[in-house]
């Protein structure tokens, strides 16, 4: 149809990462189109949005890409349908960081649905009995110990236990539980950088109880930067250069600075104790102290701005300051506990702020705070600003009703209440019979809390890097005892970038292992090379014979017949000194070429010797391969074939290659019995997950854009 909905984005290369702003943009301009200060997306483009149908989000809690990819085979559907995948940049808040600050769904069967009146709002703000800091603490006035977090309540955080899975080897600051309401305050922050190893600490602040800085250094970080974050980490390549200091000296240094009894303030703290791989007893957490309900949670920026009266994580500067940041979670406990909840809850009006953020909309309300026993009245001329309005109220406001389905009892997203559904059967069924009398639906479906522990994920990290290193893995041979290793590393080369060459003496004849950096070159070596005349010997290729690889072949095809690699194909065998511009003249005769992408090393920042092509048309693509093979370009033959892995798939096989894993944990996990049994089990529902996504797909309207998330680190 001439006016049918079209979704246009960019699938090679960078642009396969996006962060939840992004993601944010397109759900906004989907659900909204041009009203209420929607834009287009900056990184795709919805055509004809106003024949939009509707917008369904289908969220896979407890899962990420590793399911994806361990798990392939199993969502048949998801990789053979869906036609955009992206890598999506981990987020703390995962509900705030996507519908935006505020959202605060209610179930669809419910009397009232998700609409609410104003009045009702503010009135219930103002009561006291109702506020979810009054639930949790009581109105009395109390000590510190009172609003420290229980052992349950780390755990419920992700907060790192002593002896639990998951932080073995972390470090323990060696402080008892031994804490009165005398006990030392100190505030902590970190700010990390994104390395091939996950998130790693790169600066780290702790102040005292006074606001001294008794702390403030950058941290070199053991694995490769591959995303200093400079944005929000203030972190550049150039300031961490001369660093010397490691994350062992910083764990020693606090180990000695903190005294036995110290308690640790900090914003959502738990991010930063993990970035330390340090277990500390005694901790605020001032991101849970100043409490809303349904589990959502104040910005540190808005707290500081609207308790404090100071103006923090100002966007003049480069990046969040530690210091500032660990400052202000301190000051801000200071204030709780010298205040008390009622006082907290009364004379600051949380709540109240926000609401009147939203109704006030340009024309911003005054709000007077008068903290007691200071000798300080602050004035703020407007309440502080959100960074994201949730767009679920212009929904609302506009007479839409989303949809919000769940299972009973979930709420890692803090947006399902306890009287949802019981089951994900309960949940399809549900979804089927109302998403399509909804413009908006967000389905959540769950594996359930008994796949969440982190040492079965690590299993499943460690299977996954495993397997895609085997595949990315060759051997060659038999060779002659003297055979020449350059001339066997030029042929092999001319199939893609080699990573590693080494040889094999194990066997009566020399043999060589090669690792590559793409699977296409591993693939293409297999196919072309096996049985061919290398450095005087007549040779066999194949990859390693493990349990792991016996579906290797089937992997490979279904990798191929994948919808997102649809057109693309890889070409190898080009001299690293050509450009981009030299490649886009040299396949312009090339019929329906859309995109050209040219990898680079993200190591290095150099490019590599292969390129990948993108065609309008799958017969295109197949007539561009017959015409490539057996090409010279400025003296080099190049070879090539279907592509494999797509842009984010590239990038995180690099990140994984280039990852620092521990020596013995494959044999650790590998004697796991309970990962098999965890594993044969997951791999039956995640069946059973797919197939529902399928029926749930099938039952959409035509032009209805459906996005898949799996929010899990």
């Amino acid at each position: 149809q001439e006016k049918s909905c079209r979704l246009s984005a960019a699938l090679l290369g960078e642009d396969s990462e996006i962060s939840h702003e992004q993601l944010y943009e397109l759900l906004k301009y989907a659900a909204l189109g041009k009203c209420h200060n929607a834009a287009q997306p900056s990184w795709c483009r919805i055509y004809h949005q106003s024949h939009l149908a509707g917008v369904v989000v289908v969220v896979l809690h407890e899962m990420s890409q590793l399911h994806f990819y361990r798990f392939y085979l199993q969502f048949k559907h998801l990789r053979r349908v869906f036609q955009h995948r992206f890598t999506l940049t981990p987020s703390a808040n995962f509900p705030v960081s996507l519908y935006g600050e505020g959202a605060n769904l209610k179930p669809q069967n419910t009397a009232q649905g998700l609409t609410s009146t104003s009045n009702e709002c503010i009135a219930k703000s103002l009561d006291l009995q109702c506020d979810p800091i009054i639930q949790r603490y009581g109105e009395k006035k109390q000590g510190l110990t009172s609003y420290t977090l229980t052992l349950e309540e780390q755990k419920k955080n992700d907060y790192p236990i002593k002896d639990s899975p998951g932080y073995k080897g972390y470090i323990s600051t060696e402080c008892d539980q031994q804490r009165t309401d005398s006990s030392p305050l100190f505030g902590l922050d970190c700010e990390m950088c994104l390395t091939a190893k996950g998130n790693e600490v790169t600066r780290v602040s702790l102040v005292d109880a006074q606001g001294r800085c008794l702390l403030d250094e950058l941290v070199k970080p053991e694995s490769t930067v591959v995303n200093y974050r400079t944005r929000f980490s203030g972190i550049t390549k150039k300031m961490l250069l001369p660093v010397k200091t490691r994350l062992s000296d910083i764990q020693t240094r606090l180990k000695k600075m903190l005294p036995h009894d110290a308690v640790l303030v900090g914003h959502s703290l738990n991010s930063d104790l993990q970035a330390l791989e340090m277990i500390h007893p005694s901790v605020i957490d001032t991101s849970l102290l100043f409490a809303r309900s349904e589990g959502r949670r104040f910005k540190l920026k808005f707290l500081a701005k609207a308790v404090l009266g100071k103006e923090i994580q100002c966007e003049q500067k480069l990046g969040h300051d530690p210091t500032e940041d660990a400052r202000a979670a301190l000051e801000l406990a200071q204030f709780f506990i010298e205040q008390g909840p009622a006082k907290v809850v009364a004379e600051l009006n949380l709540e109240m702020l926000l609401t009147a953020e939203k109704l006030s909309g340009v024309s911003r309300k005054k709000a007077v705070l008068q903290p007691q026993e200071c000798g300080l009245q602050e004035q703020l001329n407007e309440p502080p600003p959100l960074s994201k309005p949730c767009f679920l109220d212009c929904l609302q406001v506009t007479g839409q009703k989303p949809l919000l389905l769940g299972r009973q009892g979930l709420d890692s997203s803090g947006l399902c209440q306890s009287n949802l559904s019981t089951s994900n059967k309960q949940i399809l069924q549900r979804a089927l019979e109302d998403v399509p009398l909804s413009t908006f639906s967000i389905i959540q479906f769950s594996l359930g809390p008994e796949y969440i522990a982190s040492h079965l994920h690590a299993g499943l990290y460690e299977k996954v890097r495993s397997k895609l290193t085997d595949m990315l893995t060759i051997y060659a041979g038999p060779f002659e005892e003297n055979f020449c290793m350059k001339s066997v590393k030029k042929e092999f080369g001319r199939c893609g970038p080699i990573q590693s060459l080494t040889v094999v003496t194990e066997t009566f004849q020399p043999y060589v292992c090669i690792q590559y950096e793409v699977l296409e070159a591993a693939q293409l070596a297999v196919e072309s090379l096996n049985g061919a005349e290398v450095a005087g010997s007549c040779i066999q290729v194949q990859r390693p014979v493990t349990a792991a690889m016996l579906d290797c072949n089937v992997l490979i095809k279904e990798l191929e017949l994948d919808v997102e690699n649809e057109g693309v194909i890889y070409v190898a065998g080009l001299k690293k000194s050509l450009t981009e511009t030299d490649l886009q003249e040299e396949f312009s005769q090339l019929k329906d070429l859309e995109t050209l992408f040219l990898p680079m090393d993200l190591q290095s920042g150099k490019h590599r010797n292969c390129c990948f092509l993108k065609f309008q048309k799958s017969q295109s693509a197949v007539d561009a391969l017959e015409a490539i093979n057996g090409w010279t370009v400025k003296g080099s033959e190049l070879r090539s074939r279907n592509a494999l892995a797509s842009g984010h798939l590239w990038k995180w096989i690099w990140q994984m290659n280039h990852s620092n894993g521990k020596q013995g944990e494959h044999t650790f996990f590998e004697k796991m019995e309970q990962l098999s049994d965890f594993e044969q089990d997951l791999r039956k529902k995640v069946k059973k997950l797919d197939h529902r996504i399928k029926k749930l797909y099938r039952s959409l309207q035509n032009n209805t854009l459906c996005v898949v998330l799996f929010p899990g680190v």
